[in-house]
């Protein structure tokens, strides 16, 4: 059905291009690109053939985009529309004009044969280091002669596509221009496959099972044996940091190599058939964890048993597996390791791991063999939460000192056919962790407060100046919830107090503004480039376009903790005033939240007590990512207080989520009505000297603790514990008032 001519003058209308041709085109175009893309991808196609249209090279790149964009945008992603309208602009701000339409019409190839929005960027970023090292400049400043290599290298490009991977393909060029880089004609020879050396270089750099060749076999092979329909998107391992070389899964598909080499007599298409095995099992029967309170080494453990449940799972259905799993498992030798110098906790993890793929390891540590036995003791009906607690004893009963050695043993420990195992977690707070991964979830209340483990922490032995390793046990949740009308109640009670710290507010909040030189488009006119782009006008060189400039605010970066003493003792009204310690410190936080989130700064709150080492309690008020809502109001309405105060371990935890926020300065603020203290501690100084070297963990992290004391005796120790970086409030009834200030006078 032919789409109403009002409906396409509608179209026609919003793209800025006036070629008659166009009028014969457009309408079988709009009709393709409203079919198979969203109503803003069509607002981004229009777009990027205006821009395409904008660059003066003719009709045909416009045509060229109009009428492969849609397929591509279809397969790849809608993001690619500006990507690649965007490079097409960048390609015509250069001598290398001539080669778009080339560019244009090798792309439904390469866009097939890469399969993924990330390699199609990869590919963009070879081709823009090529031009840029391949075209010549006369005078050494502005590049004036086109670069012999591009469009040779264009008109190769769909052979080239199809014989190499991603990363063979940027050796290859990258062989070219390191030899022929300053002779022309050899590079178009070279680019263009006539000479030996290059068709030697492309037969050296072809190897390896493409993803490309096989991609049907291996969506059947999914769908047949593990009746999964998951989309298989493949990325270039030659184009990732090594901490993201690993396949993995998410919502959008699995993840893989763009190559597999041969590999221990194991044909790269096994490989991948093993990869896709590995992820359908977890997917199959692994569930999610909570991970904030596990240690690095107890989230490895976890890891590695939880993939050789799922391995095992997978060899009772389809045997064949075995063979391929323990052909591309590495075999560690047991005796490696060397703990007197090295950390072997991960070779430790990779042999047990080994032990329990084969029954014929032969290993003789009397450890790994038992646990490999009670791994297989707990078959079949073992579930994830059977390997938490077997990894937990496996760290826990074969932990050593030298486990805490920064270098670590890494050989034979890498296993090449499993995922990065990021879908085996949960996070409660933001930390660097989960930046690596595309999407983080939230867990319900109810599994926040009674599914976390502990989360263990050193503390401070000052006799023997050493650590007591994983002595205290820090249990988090989030704090109930009340009544936030009692909030409000307490905010309008300060009116007068709030209207002055908005004044305040408003005078903190950023008000310079910086110059942002070298735009394209902008505020006004940057007379200084103006002048020497027309000068390199009249004189026959290219002018630069980037004569404008704009501003912007030069704002402030600052994260912020407010860490709250809930102990017992702030529950008891002092003398001369009328409200507790707690109601007050509930107003003074009300004012604080409120002028802080007015200034915008990132800021999390929380409180804590403790009953002994061993229960450390810290909730959680406010997250970094929740704003200063009902919410937030109601469990700072419910605060209560109990039990008592080692701070130490408290500010240990706080800086562990603090130290992650991305800001320049971090501040953790401390509210507390006396010196830290618990009833397994006889020794006053036990916990004072413990939290004196937790701030000093914490200045080694960049965080500039500060401590706001209600206890009019605190000059006693505070000073010991936070250097000049305190104040003590003697007026306890004044609180809500120079709390905020104290604030204000630290980040001003």
């Amino acid at each position: 059905m032919s789409l109403p001519a009002e409906t396409i003058a509608h179209y026609r209308s919003q793209l800025s291009c006036n070629f008659k041709q166009l009028d014969d085109a457009f309408a079988g175009c709009m009709q393709h690109a409203l079919n198979v893309l969203s109503e803003q991808g069509v607002q981004n196609y229009l777009a990027g053939a205006s821009l395409v249209c904008k660059i003066g090279r003719g009709f045909d790149p416009v045509l060229t985009y109009l009428e492969e964009m849609p397929d591509i945008a279809a397969q790849l992603g809608e993001s690619t529309l500006k990507q690649i309208s965007a490079a097409v602009w960048q390609i015509s701000r250069t001598p290398n004009g001539r080669a778009i339409p080339l560019f244009l019409q090798t792309l439904p190839e390469v866009a097939r044969r890469l399969g993924s929005a990330e390699l199609l960027g990869n590919y963009l970023s070879i081709l823009f280091e090529l031009m840029e090292r391949t075209t010549g400049s006369i005078h050494g400043f502005h590049t004036t002669i086109p670069s012999p290599a591009l469009p040779k290298l264009l008109e190769q490009m769909p052979y080239l596509i199809n014989q190499l991977a991603l990363g063979g393909l940027k050796n290859w060029i990258e062989y070219g221009i390191r030899n022929y880089g300053k002779h022309p004609p050899r590079q178009e020879e070279y680019f263009s496959l006539q000479s030996a050396d290059s068709k030697a270089m492309l037969q050296q750099e072809r190897h390896g099972t493409l993803f490309t060749h096989h991609e049907r076999k291996l969506n059947l092979y999914l769908q047949a044996c593990w009746e999964n329909t998951a989309p298989l998107v493949p990325y270039s391992v030659d184009f990732r940091d090594v901490r993201e070389q690993q396949p993995y899964f998410d919502d959008y598909g699995m993840r893989l190599p763009d190559v597999f080499n041969e590999a221990h007599g194991v044909s790269g298409l096994d490989r991948y058939r093993a990869v896709l095995a590995h992820m359908a099992a977890h997917q199959r029967w692994s569930s999610k964890v909570v991970v904030d309170n596990f240690s690095p080494q107890q989230r490895m453990a976890i890891e590695r048993l939880e993939d050789s449940r799922v391995e095992w799972l997978a060899m009772q259905e389809y045997r064949g597996l075995r063979r391929i799993f323990t052909a591309l498992h590495p075999r560690p030798d047991e005796f490696a390791c060397n703990p007197q110098t090295e950390s072997c906790l991960r070779h430790r993890l990779a042999v047990l791991s080994y032990a329990i793929l084969n029954p014929e390891h032969g290993y003789e540590n009397a450890a790994i063999k038992g646990f490999a036995a009670q791994f297989h003791a707990l078959m079949p009906d073992a579930t994830m939460q059977n390997m938490v607690n077997l990894a937990l004893e496996f760290v826990a009963k074969t932990r050593l000192q030298s486990d805490q050695l920064p270098k670590v043993y890494f050989t034979d420990t890498a296993i090449p056919y499993r995922d990065d195992n990021r879908h085996l977690w949960l996070f409660i707070e933001e930390s660097d962790d989960e930046d690596f991964f595309e999407d983080t979830q939230r867990d319900d209340q109810a599994q926040q407060e009674h599914a976390l483990p502990p989360r263990h922490y050193p503390e401070w032995d000052y006799a023997s100046q050493t650590y007591r390793p994983d002595w205290a046990s820090v249990y988090e949740s989030l704090h109930p919830s009340g009544n936030p009308a009692e909030i409000d109640a307490l905010l309008a009670k300060h009116a007068a107090l709030a209207k002055k710290l908005k004044q305040i507010v408003d005078l903190l909040k950023p008000q310079n503004y910086t110059r942002v030189r070298y735009q394209e488009e902008g505020s006004e006119l940057d007379l200084d480039v103006a002048i020497r782009s027309l000068i390199d006008f009249k004189s026959g060189a290219n002018p630069d376009p980037r004569i404008n400039m704009s501003h912007k605010h030069d704002g402030r970066n600052i994260a912020v903790m407010l860490l709250l003493d809930l102990s017992a003792s702030i529950s008891e009204t002092p003398e001369g005033c009328t409200q507790s310690i707690l109601e007050l410190s509930q107003e003074a936080v009300s004012l604080l939240a409120w002028a802080i989130e007015a200034l915008g700064d990132p800021f999390a709150i929380a409180g804590f007590a403790s009953n002994t080492r061993h229960e450390v309690r810290y909730q959680h008020i406010k997250g970094f990512r929740e704003h200063w809502d009902d919410t937030v109001k109601g469990r700072l309405a419910a605060m209560q207080a109990g039990y008592s105060t080692r701070m130490g371990a408290a500010l240990r935890h706080a800086g562990h989520y603090l130290a992650h926020q991305p800001a320049d300065k971090k501040l953790l603020l401390i509210l507390t009505d006396g010196e830290p203290s618990d009833i397994d501690v006889d020794d006053a100084q036990w916990l004072t000297q413990d939290t004196r070297q937790a701030v000093k963990e914490l200045d080694n992290q960049g965080i500039y603790s500060y401590c706001i004391s209600l206890d009019p005796q605190a000059d006693d120790y505070v000073q010991d514990i936070f250097g000049k970086r305190y104040t003590v409030i003697d007026k306890v009834q004044r609180l809500p008032e120079r709390l905020p200030q104290v604030f204000m006078t630290l980040t001003g």
